[in-house]
């Protein structure tokens, strides 16, 4: 395994590099240690129910039709102070991401509400996740709010099938899961899917850590478990560490302090 500080994993009493508080289980840092992915619930170090009332007013994916979508790109200063930084935007390049809607293109999305970034629990959240993956001052951080919602079957990839994010540490987290069903998430060895590493269905506050530059990972499609409502599930992305050299690039160009990743 790379990149994680193997006495770090070993000895979970070490403190995290940015959290002050313990967060994660004991398991989480054993867990992908030993095989790259973790699943935990994190109900309890969050208010779930507040976290879902920011999901009332979140905008319409402008390049996906059946996509809601904000997102932010964060860093931790020197003073371990979370801060935003603004207008830069979103960037995959096609060996990470081939579908035509976003494939080598510039995505721009609306920021993330700046009263859920200044919360608390959100605030423990981000550092804590840092910590997990001891993330450096001035490295960036993109975290995302995004979900699909309606009354047919939908692929919440958009079309981007077993993939990688590119970023070598990678979260998952549901916030609601509402009147669906499908939405399974599988984490595999290969792209190609013949070696299935686990399979599981997160329910809300349940989060999902994958060391996304050693695995590949896909979810299922979601569909109305009774059709005759509507359907809901958003969740949050928080990834960093990109190893995704045209989003780099961009990064570079609006954060000219930012710690990357050259390797």
């Amino acid at each position: 395994m790379k990149n994680i500080n193997v006495d770090y994993v070993q000895n979970p009493s070490m403190p995290p590099l940015l959290a002050k508080l313990p967060f994660w289980p004991v398991h989480v840092r054993q867990d992908i240690y030993k095989q790259c992915w973790s699943k935990t619930c994190i109900s309890e170090q969050i208010n779930l129910t507040e976290w879902q009332s920011y999901l009332d007013d979140l905008p319409k994916d402008p390049y996906v039709e059946t996509r809601w979508k904000s997102m932010s790109w964060l860093y931790f200063n020197e003073s371990n102070e979370l801060k935003v930084l603004d207008n830069c935007p979103m960037a995959q390049g096609g060996a990470y991401n081939d579908a035509d809607t976003m494939a080598n293109k510039l995505r721009h999305y609306p920021a993330l509400d700046k009263n859920f970034l200044a919360r608390d629990d959100v605030q423990e959240f981000v550092k804590a996740w840092a910590g997990l993956w001891r993330i450096d001052p001035n490295e960036p951080i993109l975290m995302q709010i995004t979900g699909v919602k309606g009354k047919q079957s939908l692929d919440p990839l958009q079309g981007q099938g077993i993939h990688q994010d590119g970023s070598k540490f990678l979260s998952i987290l549901v916030l609601n899961r509402d009147n669906v069903t499908g939405g399974v998430n599988t984490i595999y060895k290969d792209k190609a899917g013949e070696q299935v590493i686990s399979k599981t269905t997160l329910a809300p506050g349940e989060i999902l850590h994958i060391q996304d530059d050693e695995v590949f990972h896909h979810i299922s499609s979601v569909q109305a478990l009774d059709q005759q409502h509507s359907f809901e599930r958003f969740i949050i992305i928080i990834n960093a560490r990109f190893n995704d050299t045209f989003q780099n690039r961009i990064l570079r160009q609006h954060f000219a302090d930012a710690v990357l990743d050259n390797g």
